[in-house]
C-alpha cells in the first residue's frame, strides 16, 4: 500500500473518544450560594469543635476510680515471676492468687478534663467520683505523687515478706530506726535521724509498735531514759515526752521505721503498680511458695488489703472497682478487708463470692478452706 496524502487513515475508536474529550470540555456546573440551613450547620459544627476544645482544657477537681487489671501473684509479669525467692526451698503452686488494682484519674499526674468528666458520667457506670482532695494533697506535684506511691509499694512488699516468712517458720531480724524527728518534738534535738532504738524507759525495742508501748503508763511531760545505737556505738539519752494532741498520752515526736534483715531473698515484680493495697495477696503468695502443697487447691482467688507487721489486714480504696476487676479476670472468690465491708455490701458482681478477712491468719485459713471445697460458713460482709 502506498501513502496517499489525500486519504485519511482509519482512526482508532478510543482515540476518537480521547480527541472528543480533549476538544469538547464539559460545561461548568452552575454555582449555588450556601443556603441558610447550610450556614446554620457550619456555625453549629464550628461551635461544637470550639466547645470540645475548650472543655478538654478545663480541669475538674475530681478523682475518678475505674476497674483496673488483676495480676496473678503466682504467675509472671513481662515474662518474669511476680514472686521470686532465692536461698530457700520453694514448692510448686497452682491456681491463682490475684491482686487487684484500680485506674485512678485526677491529681497532678492525670488531671480530669471537663469533657472526660462528662463522658465518664454518661458512659461508665462502673466509675466512681470523689473530690480530688480525697487522694491528693493541695500543691502536691506529679513527682511527689509517684514517689509516695512507689514508697508505699516498696514498704508493703517488705512487710508482706516479713509476715509470710514468719508464718512459714523463718526468723526475720528487725531493728527500729528513727526515720524522722518532728520540728516541735518535745525531746528537742535529743534524737538523730538514723538512730537505732535499743531501749525506751527500760523496755527493749524490737518491733515497730514497741516505741509506743514502752510509754504506757508514762505521764506526758515526764523524762524517760533511752538507749540508741548511733554510728555503731551505744548512746544513753534522756528524752522528755509531750502530750499527744489527739489523746493526751505521752509521746516523743519521732517517726520509727523498721529495718529488716531477711534470711532469704524475695523479689517482687509487680509491674507498673504503686500503693500498699497488694500487701495481703503478696504475703499469701510468698507463703504458698515457701510451704508444701497448694494453698489455693487450683482455684482462682482474688483479693486486696494492706498488711501490717502484726498481720492485720487494713482498708483500701476502690473495693467496688477491684471486685469488678476480679470478676473480669475470672476469679470466683474475693478476699475483702473487714473494714471495707460497707463498700462491699450491695455491690458484689454476679458470680463472685466475697470472703471477709481481718488478719493474714484468717486469710490463709479461709483460702485453705476454699481449696478444700469448704466455702459454706466463711465470714462474709453483711449490712449493718
Amino acid at each position: 500500500m502506498t501513502d496517499d496524502p489525500g486519504q485519511q487513515q482509519p482512526q482508532d475508536p478510543a482515540s476518537a473518544v480521547r480527541a472528543d474529550l480533549q476538544t469538547t470540555p464539559p460545561a461548568p456546573a452552575p454555582r449555588r450560594s450556601p443556603t441558610k440551613r447550610t450556614w446554620i450547620l457550619l456555625i453549629l459544627s464550628a461551635l461544637i469543635v470550639v466547645g470540645l476544645s475548650v472543655a478538654s482544657l478545663i480541669k475538674v477537681p475530681v478523682a475518678i476510680l475505674r476497674p483496673g487489671p488483676a495480676t496473678d501473684t503466682l504467675g509472671t509479669v513481662d515474662g518474669k515471676p511476680v514472686i521470686n525467692i532465692e536461698g530457700a526451698t520453694t514448692y510448686p503452686t497452682d491456681g491463682q492468687l490475684l491482686f487487684t488494682t484500680v485506674s485512678l484519674a485526677g491529681g497532678p499526674q492525670y488531671p480530669v478534663s471537663a469533657i472526660e468528666w462528662a463522658w465518664t458520667k454518661l458512659t461508665d457506670r462502673d466509675a466512681q467520683f470523689y473530690p480530688e482532695s480525697a487522694f491528693f494533697q493541695e500543691g502536691q506535684t506529679a513527682d511527689e505523687v509517684q514517689q509516695e506511691s512507689t514508697a508505699e509499694m516498696t514498704g508493703s512488699q517488705e512487710i508482706a515478706q516479713t509476715v509470710a516468712l514468719r508464718a512459714a517458720g523463718f526468723t526475720v531480724g528487725e531493728k527500729i530506726e528513727v526515720a524522722a524527728v518532728a520540728s516541735d518534738a518535745p525531746s528537742g534535738k535529743v534524737f538523730h535521724v538514723g538512730d537505732i532504738l535499743v531501749t525506751i524507759n527500760g523496755k527493749a525495742i524490737a518491733r515497730i509498735d514497741d516505741p509506743i508501748n514502752a510509754l504506757d503508763g508514762v505521764k506526758a511531760g515526764a523524762t524517760v531514759p533511752v538507749t540508741v545505737e548511733r554510728d555503731g556505738r551505744s548512746v544513753s539519752l534522756e528524752a522528755r515526752t509531750g502530750a499527744r494532741p489527739d489523746n493526751g498520752k505521752a509521746y516523743l515526736g519521732i517517726v520509727p521505721n523498721p529495718k529488716y534483715s531477711f534470711p532469704v531473698k524475695v523479689t517482687v515484680n509487680a509491674g507498673d503498680v504503686g500503693g500498699p493495697s497488694a500487701g495481703t495477696m503478696f504475703s499469701l503468695a510468698i507463703y504458698d511458695k515457701l510451704t508444701s502443697g497448694s494453698l489455693t487447691g487450683g482455684k482462682s482467688i482474688a483479693g486486696t488489703g494492706t498488711i501490717s507487721e502484726d498481720g492485720t489486714v487494713g482498708p483500701i480504696g476502690g473495693v467496688r472497682q477491684k471486685m469488678i476487676g476480679a470478676r473480669d479476670a475470672g476469679a470466683t472468690y474475693f478476699l475483702a478487708p473487714e473494714s471495707d465491708c460497707g463498700e462491699v455490701v450491695g455491690h458484689v458482681p454476679a458470680g463472685l463470692t466475697v470472703v471477709r478477712i481481718a488478719t493474714f491468719d484468717e486469710a490463709r485459713a479461709d483460702v485453705q478452706k476454699l481449696a478444700a471445697g469448704q466455702s459454706q460458713g466463711l465470714p462474709t460482709c453483711t449490712a449493718s
